[in-house]
């Protein structure tokens, strides 16, 4: 309870940074010990002058750092690659056999003037000769000689200086993709609360990459910031604000800064969350008397509400589905995740195991709900089956809260302690790869993990 009221009131082996300039930065605390091996070989660079000057980034790291924060794979050190093609034609197919990888990527970056490039990209089973005519690599469109049965991936793409990090991230995408037969996630990105006390602001809102890199300030206050979500598109976030001394619901368009206030009602205006396709928004209001569940038609701004209790109901998140949501309230005693529809009609238990479980969220794909699940005195993310109840505590840290799903189900994001301040945390949606993401600066707390930006 303690938690529901602080709402209401008020990127991954062995510690070693991936993003090294970034503001939140990235250590593994707990890899996989069936991380299948891939091998990503350093992308050889044609530069279109005599005077040679290195791209911005290093493509080649930016799909090996995404591939190994995953928690599936392990890539290979560079210094124990066999060798190092730039071109299928290059490619010893008995070498990296011996290896043992599941795949290899490796490509050219071609400058093809000041701050444009063309990058070229292929990845490789080294174990499947049928596996171009697996994949959607256009026939006609690749050499024919041997190896090139074993493409999987055949790319080109112009970039710039200001998207090559984003271009990576793409090309991470897609490998991942092609290796898992599920839809990647790191070209997308986390919105954030940065907490720096000795600042004259602050309460900082923030959007970053998935990694960590090129974050860019939303919005700052001298007052806390809660809460933050994201529209489905990607284009705009709802998040609480006190900057006026008392807790208030905008929204914001992130490319122009452009705020909307669209609760501001009497008493606690808190816990937005988007409908998934964009059009509502569920809030918790006390506006008349206790806190409770409403809808908001965001063309209208007209309120439909969801839940009469005396009891604390916050936290709401929406079903896939978009007919129900789930929330946190303790009308049974103690606080438990319950459904309700926007039919209308009595709401349902949904969780039974420990005496606290709050601040749910539905995994994308609707197959899952995660939570902060109470064991033992300690808050961790857990996880709990649709389909069957069963729930998996996820995290072995003491203080989680605030979680937040990847678009594709993959890894949760969530709020923890370590030491004396709150840092961001990740964790697989198995449990069995962890990472840590602390800031350089100060705190940074309620993590929301972006839809998917393509």
């Amino acid at each position: 309870m303690k938690h529901i009221c602080k709402k209401l009131v008020v990127l991954w082996l062995g510690l070693t940074a991936f993003a090294v300039n970034a503001e939140v930065q990235i250590y593994i605390t707990e890899g996989r010990d069936d991380a299948r091996p891939v091998a990503v070989v350093p992308f050889k660079f044609e530069s279109a002058s005599e005077v040679k000057v290195e791209p911005p980034h290093d493509f080649a790291k930016i799909i090996a750092d995404d591939l190994r924060r995953s928690g599936k794979f392990k890539p290979v050190e560079t210094a124990e690659l066999p060798q190092s093609p730039s071109q299928i034609t290059d490619v010893d197919i008995d070498a990296w056999k011996e290896l043992g990888v599941d795949g290899v990527v490796y490509g050219v970056v071609k400058e093809t003037a000041p701050g444009k490039y063309m990058v070229s990209y292929d990845l490789i089973d080294p174990y499947n000769d049928k596996a171009v005519m697996e994949s959607s690599i256009p026939s006609g469109s690749y050499p024919l000689v041997d190896q090139s049965f074993h493409l999987m991936v055949l790319k080109t793409k112009l970039v710039n200086s200001d998207n090559f990090r984003w271009a990576g991230h793409i090309a991470a995408d897609e490998i991942y993709e092609a290796l898992t037969g599920e839809r990647g996630a790191f070209a997308t990105q986390i919105a954030y609360v940065q907490v720096d006390r000795l600042a004259a602001k602050p309460y900082n809102l923030n959007v970053a990459d998935s990694d960590g890199f090129n974050q860019t300030n939303v919005f700052s206050s001298k007052k806390p910031i809660m809460s933050p979500t994201w529209s489905p598109d990607g284009n705009k976030l709802a998040y609480v604000s006190f900057e006026n001394g008392r807790s208030e619901i905008f929204v914001q368009t992130i490319a122009s800064g452009q705020r909307e206030l669209i609760a501001s009602y009497k008493g606690f205006n808190s816990a937005p969350a988007w409908s998934p396709d964009g059009s509502k928004m569920a809030m918790v209001l006390s506006k008349d008397g206790n806190p409770e569940l409403y809808v908001m038609d965001l063309a209208t701004k007209r309120l439909t509400r969801l839940t009469r209790h005396y009891s604390i109901d916050t936290e709401p998140s929406w079903n896939p589905d978009g007919k129900s949501l789930i929330f946190t309230s303790d009308r049974g005693g103690k606080p438990q995740i319950y459904s309700v529809s926007l039919a209308g009609g009595d709401a349902d238990r949904v969780t039974f195991e420990g005496r606290y479980n709050a601040g749910a969220e539905f995994a994308p794909d609707g197959k899952t709900i995660v939570m902060v699940h109470q064991n033992n005195g300690n808050f961790h993310v857990a996880a709990q089956d649709i389909d069957t109840g069963n729930l998996t505590v996820l995290t072995k840290t003491s203080l989680d809260e605030s979680l937040s799903v990847a678009p594709n189900s993959s890894m949760i994001i969530f709020s923890t302690v370590d030491g004396q301040q709150k840092v961001l945390s990740a964790v697989s949606m198995d449990g069995r790869f962890k990472a840590r993401l602390p800031a350089n600066v100060g705190e940074v707390k309620a993590p929301a993990w972006s839809p998917y930006i393509l």
